[in-house]
């Protein structure tokens, strides 16, 4: 993967309002809410309810558990990826560490091995007076300029 500065992206920082993510991005009048922060918002209640039903079934402090070990997986998988991009190989030899390696080699396999020029890593995006977010990719996919989720 070939990295280019081809776009320039807007400064941005991050702050919660009422609980909920939101960017300040140079230029906008406002605080935008996340991408995460509209789609929770508008998701279906069923989503939700499944969600609950199964807090209820696990228990509060196992739920709490189970979601804060898959965001430090996720964390890591993420690092790992931004650092195989910029061509610097991380190794983690924690058991977190190689789970996230394990997850980032199929992401690799399955779809980054398709990913020729790289255009952006972490980059803020928005829509103005609407919303915005930071995206894990924006690169070539396929011959395409694409927006990548990890």
């Amino acid at each position: 993967m070939k990295i280019i500065d081809r776009y320039v992206y807007p400064r941005s920082s991050r702050e919660a309002i009422a609980g909920l993510r939101h960017y300040t991005v140079s230029g906008e009048e406002r605080p935008l809410p996340s991408v995460t922060t509209v789609i929770g918002k508008t998701k279906d209640k069923r989503d939700q309810e499944s969600l609950d039903r199964w807090r209820a079934k696990v228990g509060d402090a196992e739920a709490e558990r189970i979601t804060n070990e898959a965001a430090v997986r996720g964390t890591a998988m993420h690092k790992y990826l931004e650092d195989l991009i910029r061509g610097q190989r991380s190794l983690d030899l924690t058991d977190v560490g190689q789970q996230a390696q394990n997850m980032a080699e199929i992401i690799v396999e399955r779809g980054l091995n398709h990913v020729d020029e790289v255009y952006g890593i972490e980059a803020t995006l928005y829509y103005p007076n609407l919303y915005a977010g930071s995206v894990d990719l924006v690169g070539r996919y396929k011959d395409k300029v694409s927006i990548i989720d990890f």
